[in-house]
């Protein structure tokens, strides 16, 4: 089990010059709440969500290990499948009005594979679904390219762990925190959060 105590980090996770590897257990570790735990590759935990009120996802928050909230996620009761994620700023951890980057679900019947499309400022992204598992996804950007993955993960010995446990590899140059608001979303659109 990786450290949970809070530690010193020198530089920020949040933008990193080469690829990086997360660990992403769909699972708070507060006791009867929904959220996520997220791994970096020396078993750190790096990010986590946590949504303390069971009865509705309404708004969610991606914290650091310190419990600082980074991003908050809140969905649009106006518009059906529409999520807004709005960036703490620095300063006694207010929450921005505009948002940072918004989520709107779209129609299985019409997009086939694509779960939903996101804006952030002027650039586009959309969640691909890769298999039938739900946990299964790319977030790829306007140009194809693909900007971060998330699949089922292996130990080391080639064993598939449990349909909660997966590897998500992010692109270098990406923002972390914002894929993590990213993947936030999608695991409450397929209700795996």
């Amino acid at each position: 089990m990786a450290k949970v105590h809070p530690q010193e980090h020198t530089s920020s996770p949040c933008l990193t010059s080469k690829r990086e590897t997360y660990t992403l257990w769909m699972k708070s570790l507060v006791f009867h709440s929904n959220g996520c735990t997220v791994y970096d590759s020396n078993g750190e935990i790096v990010y986590r969500v946590d949504n303390y009120d069971r009865k509705g996802r309404r708004e969610v928050n991606l914290m650091d290990l310190q419990g600082k909230v980074l991003c908050t996620i809140k969905k649009r009761l106006l518009a059906f499948g529409h999520w807004e994620g709005h960036r703490s700023c620095n300063s006694n951890s207010r929450i921005q009005e505009q948002p940072w980057f918004q989520v709107k679900r779209c129609n299985k019947m019409i997009t086939g594979k694509v779960a939903c499309q996101i804006t952030v400022g002027c650039q586009k992204y959309c969640i691909v679904r890769i298999s039938g598992k739900a946990a299964s996804f790319r977030i790829v950007n306007i140009d194809g390219l693909i900007v971060a993955e998330a699949k089922q993960k292996h130990s080391a010995s080639g064993v598939v762990l449990s349909d909660d446990v997966l590897t998500l590899d992010l692109a270098a140059g990406t923002d972390h925190s914002l894929i993590m608001g990213l993947v936030t979303v999608y695991g409450m659109i397929c209700g795996i959060m």
